[in-house]
């Protein structure tokens, strides 16, 4: 009878003794560093690069990575190797194109991977034109400045839906568009979510910290599912904001928020002619504005397999691949069948 009572006053001790350590497991693995608003404290996976372009008030810098392949992958041509350009998503920095790129690089591409204006290693500006043509004449003038023409250009997420805008702009640069989920294959205007405005973007942007973006990507890119390298992409973004610079960031990514909303290029499928892959993840759902619409219209947003479907119809050149059970980012969530697919595509 005393042991049965030593042996219950006991057990929530140890449940204690054992709970307590895996929450401060939990807690240290929610730690963000402060990065800095360009990121001066993390390093990318290949050394980066800086192009000065010149503005009204002073110059801003835009930074890149240019990986060329090394002998035993570089492909026999007169005109060097073949160029493909990564373009980043809106919460996402060049980095997290890391598996991609040294796959392509081992196919024997020349790879570059900007960071655009406004974000991750790139100057920030407060005063500053945040336009999907700026950003893809920003694009073209890095590729110009390495003496670049024709390149495969590769989008995911706001990549893609810059990537389209640069295609619309530059046909004649491009050899093949590869688009990865891309975000503006809907007009929310035009399906009734309605504009919130720069300043209501920005104080959400000034509450952002690892716990807000965790949830967000949590509901809209992996369905509930969470790992240690969505978590990584998280940090990165997260520690951009842990600084004392949060403001400086916040701005541009309101701005920029903005102008995804604002710049839709839904309506010029018709004018994309050039060879376009669009890669959808069944699962995908992304949407901006869903928080401000009701439910029934919330559930009709970010249709993606839809979505793809009737984009690829409206463009003279496309083809459409989808990654069944995939959500926002075939890249991360399914790398292998995501590296498969893109160099069928890139074959053709």
């Amino acid at each position: 009878m005393c042991f049965k009572k030593i042996a219950l006053t006991a057990l929530p001790l140890m449940l204690a003794a054992a709970i307590v350590p895996a929450l401060a497991a939990e807690q240290q693995a929610d730690e963000v560093a402060a990065l800095g608003a360009n990121l001066a404290h993390y390093d990318y996976p290949w050394p980066v690069s800086h192009l000065e372009m010149d503005t009204p008030n002073g110059g801003v810098d835009m930074a890149y990575m240019d990986i060329a392949p090394d002998g035993a992958h570089q492909q026999n041509s007169e005109n060097g190797p073949p160029v493909a350009v990564l373009l980043h998503g809106k919460n996402f920095c060049g980095a997290y194109w890391e598996d991609t790129a040294a796959a392509l690089v081992d196919h024997g591409y020349r790879v570059i991977v900007p960071d655009q204006i406004g974000f991750c290693k790139s100057d920030k500006p407060a005063a500053y034109s945040y336009t999907f043509h700026h950003l893809a004449a920003n694009t073209r003038a890095l590729l110009d400045s390495l003496d670049l023409d024709n390149t495969t250009v590769i989008g995911h997420s706001m990549g893609g839906m810059l990537a389209m805008r640069y295609g619309l702009m530059y046909p004649q640069h491009i050899d093949q568009l590869v688009l990865v989920d891309p975000i503006g294959l809907e007009d929310w205007k035009a399906k009734g979510v309605p504009y919130r405005g720069i300043n209501a973007w920005y104080a959400r942007e000034m509450k952002k910290d690892y716990a807000a973006i965790k949830a967000y990507q949590l509901e809209s890119y992996y369905d509930g599912d969470w790992n240690a390298d969505y978590a990584r992409w998280a940090k990165l973004l997260a520690g951009m904001y842990a600084g004392d610079d949060k403001a400086r960031v916040a701005w541009a990514q309101a701005a920029t928020y903005d102008m995804v909303y604002t710049q839709p290029v839904a309506h010029e499928f018709e004018h994309l002619d050039v060879p376009t892959t669009l890669m959808i993840g069944t699962r995908d759902r992304t949407a901006l504005g869903k928080d401000l619409v009701s439910d029934e219209l919330k559930a009709k947003l970010g249709d993606y397999p839809a979505l793809g479907a009737a984009a690829v119809a409206r463009m003279p050149d496309a083809e459409l691949v989808t990654f069944e059970d995939v959500g926002h980012l075939p890249p991360i969530e399914a790398p292998e069948r995501f590296r498969k697919a893109l160099f069928q595509a890139l074959a053709q």
